[in-house]
């Protein structure tokens, strides 16, 4: 009877599922327990009346300290209890928080280093382009509305040219123009501020231009103009003394960037990473792709 009845499917399902919590509970019984004693140091009491200083400009009274005690106590009840349960597993957010913990760790590292004046110099001479000064201008513009003038508009410019190229031009030659909200001139101009200003077309075009004539026409999106660069300071390579806080800014970041990524290193050589399903291929072929590269 008893040797028909274990042979039962749904006896030894039972049988099974039964030793398998039994061996569940022998082996994370412990998480399910949170520790029942909380201390509240010293340290902890300070850091809280602190925090509450930095926001009232004062410290707490009694009564307000204790308040702060018993709400710490309610949140550390609450983080011990939701452990427990496993709360914490499989939480996109609490992944991702957890994740950002571990990068200001390893930020800290970075952040704790300071470099010495070689180690600027040798980055700003590596990295020129990035802080040279651009070539700035110093140019007048008169403007033209293509709109107003319709499809005369260009052999105006090409006409007024003439005349200004000639010296027969107005004193203020803006006045033979149109009028406009644009700048009739701009001074010590980088191509960003004339871009700003007159868009990416016309910036490119004026810094083409030669310096003491009137030359055009030059079209933006607004119209047609007429420019005259004054003049034209060429592009440089800034010292490390006149722009040290940038150097050391960018240098930071670019520390920052190369320890986060050798500490993701570090951690992930402790784990072997299995990709399983179509999307492993995918990944096979690219990184062969990358190792031919």
């Amino acid at each position: 009877m008893i040797r028909r009845l274990l042979r039962e499917p749904l006896l030894q399902f039972l049988l099974i599922g039964t030793g398998l919590f039994l061996v569940y509970e022998a082996i994370d019984g412990g998480r399910l327990e949170a520790p029942r004693e909380i201390v509240i140091s010293e340290a902890r009491i300070e850091a809280l009346a602190e925090n509450f200083a930095s926001v009232w400009m004062r410290p707490p009274t009694a009564v307000e300290l204790k308040g702060l005690i018993d709400d710490y106590v309610a949140e550390e009840v609450y983080y011990r209890e939701a452990i427990a349960m496993g709360l914490d597993q499989d939480d996109t957010v609490i992944r991702r928080r957890l994740r950002q913990k571990m990068e200001f760790i390893s930020e800290n590292v970075a952040d704790s280093v300071e470099p010495i004046e070689a180690e600027l110099q040798d980055f700003l001479v590596q990295n020129a382009g990035k802080f040279a000064r651009p070539a700035e201008l110093s140019f007048r513009q008169v403007y033209l509305s293509a709109e107003r003038r319709g499809d005369t508009v260009r052999a105006d410019a090409e006409r007024l040219l003439a005349e200004l190229q000639a010296g027969r031009g107005p004193a203020d030659p803006a006045e033979a123009g149109d009028t406009t909200l644009l700048p009739a001139t701009m001074e010590v101009a980088s191509p960003q501020q004339i871009a700003s200003a007159f868009g990416e077309e016309f910036a490119r075009q004026v810094d083409e231009t030669p310096v003491g004539q009137w030359s055009g026409p030059i079209e933006s999106t607004f119209g047609v103009h007429l420019v005259r660069v004054d003049e034209r300071v060429a592009a440089d390579a800034p010292m490390l003394v006149e722009i040290r806080p940038i150097v050391l800014r960018e240098w930071q970041a670019e520390h920052r960037r190369r320890q986060n990524e050798s500490f993701l290193a570090a951690l992930r050589g402790k784990y072997e990473v299995r990709v399983e399903g179509p999307a492993a291929e995918l990944l096979a072929v690219r990184d062969a792709g990358s190792a031919v590269r």
